[in-house]
């Protein structure tokens, strides 16, 4: 398996084994089974088939994903706004991967969500990430959104920032120059604009 020795396939496969560790001996046995299948059509099945457990269409989705296998991308999307931050992280690794061309629009819609804003830290380093054409208008949009001295969501932000900083699109400056007073923001955001003008 190509993805066997990825530290990201390894770390998820050590955080779900202790998730079904209370699970019974059959959960453990297709668990086992599921990590060294190399057959993309029986890990197909078990994203489609009815009543599988959330680990095993974790597995499935991933090990589909960093193999370019553009099946896994709705899988993918769901786990990328998903509560459980761990799950972001490995859903946002197989996405960039996968390389399906709607992963940005995808990465967009959840990071300007404000609905989902506390689960937007993963699409928006998603974004920064893939430098796709809809990359920097999302960021700028939810750096605005958290301008705020007092918006509790600063992370986001702050994650908007240093990709705005990272894709040096001069479309940026006015929302960075715009958080330069934020007191968590200013300074990465001094850094960024730094950036840009390293860049053009």
């Amino acid at each position: 398996m190509e993805y066997a020795e990825d530290p990201e396939f390894c770390s998820m496969i050590d955080r779900l084994r202790d998730e079904i560790g209370n699970d019974s001996g059959e959960d453990t046995a297709a668990f086992i089974r599921l990590t060294e299948t190399t057959d993309p059509e029986e890990l197909h099945q078990v994203l489609t088939a009815p009543g599988q457990p959330l680990w095993a269409r974790e597995i499935a989705a991933y090990a589909l994903g960093v193999t370019g296998d553009r099946r896994a991308f709705e899988a993918l999307v769901l786990l990328l706004n998903h509560r459980d931050p761990e799950r972001c992280v490995t859903a946002a690794h197989a996405l960039t991967r996968l390389g399906d061309p709607r992963t940005a629009r995808a990465a967009a819609a959840l990071a300007t969500n404000e609905l989902r804003v506390g689960y937007a830290l993963l699409p928006v380093r998603l974004l920064a990430a893939l430098r796709a054409p809809e990359s920097v208008p999302a960021l700028i949009t939810v750096l605005e959104r958290r301008l705020p001295a007092d918006d509790p969501h600063w992370r986001v932000g702050l994650a908007c920032v240093e990709g705005l900083g990272a894709l040096g699109d001069p479309r940026a400056r006015p929302a960075l120059e715009a958080a330069l007073p934020h007191p968590r923001l200013g300074a990465a955001a001094r850094a960024s604009l730094s950036r840009l003008a390293t860049v053009h």
